[in-house]
C-alpha cells in the first residue's frame, strides 16, 4: 500500500447549474497532483457527498482513479449512517481499485460506543480494503473515544483515523494506546501544525484546494525536520486555515477556488452561497497570500 500522509486533500466536488461539473473536476484532480498533493479524498464531506448520487458518486470516483494514474492514493468517502448502505459503497471503493475508504462515523442516529464498533467491524468483516475512520463530532453527534478507538485498531484493516475532534491532545494518546503504525491524519487545518507534533503523520485539508503546493511544502518541511521552514509556513497559512470556515464548508472555499479560476462557486442546498462579509475576508486572505495577483498575471 502507498503511505497515506502528508497533504491529503478533501476534494471539492465542482458544480454548474445545479449539475456536477466533471471537466471541472478532472481538472482539479491533474492540478492537485502537479502541484504537489500526496493524496486526495474523493467525494468527503468537503465534496458535498451527502448531496451526490450514487451515480455522480460512481463517477467522480471512476474520474479520480483515473486522473490519478496512480501517482498518489486515492480514498474514497463511502460512509454512510446506515451500515448496509456503507458496506456497499466500501465494496465499490475496493472493486474500483481504491487506496482505502473513508468511513465516517454514523450521523444523525447517535449510536452507542458498542453501536459504533459493530457498525465498523461489519464493514470491516465484509470488505478487504484498508479502512480509515472519520471521527467528526461536531458534525455527528457521536464521538469515537479513546477506548473505543483502541478497539477497533485491532481490526486488520483499520489502518487510522481522520480526527477532527479539535483535541489536538488525542492524538498522543492514540499514538500511545493505538501505536506509532496507527496513521493519525488531522482533520482540522487551523490545529494541523500541531497534530503533527503530538503524533500525527499528515492531515486532509479543506485549505489545500486552494494552495495544494504550500500545503506539502508545509510538510515535507516537518517530514524533513527543518522547522524554521515548516513555522514559517504554518504561520503564512494560519489566516487562510481560518477564513475557510467563516461560513460552513465548502462555500468559503468554493468561493476561493472561484476566485482562482478554477471551478464555480456554486454548492447543492441546503447549503448557500457565502455572504458579502465572507467574500470579503475571503478575497483580503488570497490577496495576502498573493493568489490573485498571481493569477491576474
Amino acid at each position: 500500500m502507498r503511505p497515506i500522509a502528508g497533504s491529503i486533500t478533501a476534494l471539492v466536488t465542482p458544480m454548474r447549474g445545479g449539475e456536477v461539473d466533471f471537466k471541472a473536476f478532472e481538472k482539479l484532480v491533474d492540478w492537485q497532483i502537479r502541484e504537489g498533493s500526496d493524496g486526495l479524498v474523493i467525494c468527503g464531506t468537503t465534496g458535498e457527498s451527502p448531496t451526490l448520487t450514487f451515480e455522480e458518486e460512481d463517477r467522480l470516483f471512476d474520474l479520480s482513479l483515473r486522473g490519478a494514474g496512480g501517482r498518489v492514493p486515492v480514498i474514497f468517502g463511502t460512509g454512510s449512517n446506515d451500515t448496509r448502505t456503507a458496506i456497499e459503497r466500501t465494496r465499490y471503493a475496493e472493486a474500483k481499485g481504491a487506496d482505502a475508504a473513508l468511513l465516517v462515523s454514523p450521523y444523525y442516529n447517535k449510536p452507542s460506543q458498542e453501536g459504533l464498533y459493530q457498525h465498523f467491524k461489519a464493514i470491516h468483516d465484509s470488505t478487504g480494503i484498508p479502512l480509515v475512520l472519520y471521527n467528526i463530532p461536531g458534525r455527528c453527534g457521536v464521538d469515537i473515544l479513546p477506548p473505543l478507538m483502541q478497539r477497533l485498531s485491532q481490526l486488520p484493516r483499520v489502518i487510522g483515523v481522520k480526527d477532527a475532534t479539535g483535541d489536538v491532545a488525542r492524538a498522543q494518546r492514540t499514538r500511545t494506546e493505538c501505536g506509532p503504525d496507527f496513521i493519525q491524519l488531522s482533520g482540522n487545518d487551523d490545529s494541523a501544525a500541531a497534530f503533527l507534533a503530538a503524533g500525527g503523520v499528515g492531515r486532509i485539508s479543506v485549505a489545500s484546494n486552494v494552495v495544494p503546493s504550500l500545503y506539502a511544502r508545509l510538510h515535507k518541511a516537518w517530514d524533513a525536520g527543518d522547522r524554521p521552514a515548516f513555522r514559517q509556513l504554518a504561520d503564512r497559512l494560519d489566516p487562510l486555515n481560518r477564513v475557510l470556515f467563516v461560513e460552513p464548508s465548502p462555500g468559503p472555499v468554493k468561493y476561493a477556488l472561484h476566485l482562482l479560476g478554477l471551478c464555480s462557486e456554486e454548492v447543492r442546498l441546503p447549503l448557500a452561497p457565502c455572504q458579502p462579509a465572507t467574500r470579503k475576508q475571503v478575497e483580503e486572505v488570497l490577496e495576502r497570500l498573493g493568489l490573485l495577483k498571481a493569477r491576474a498575471a
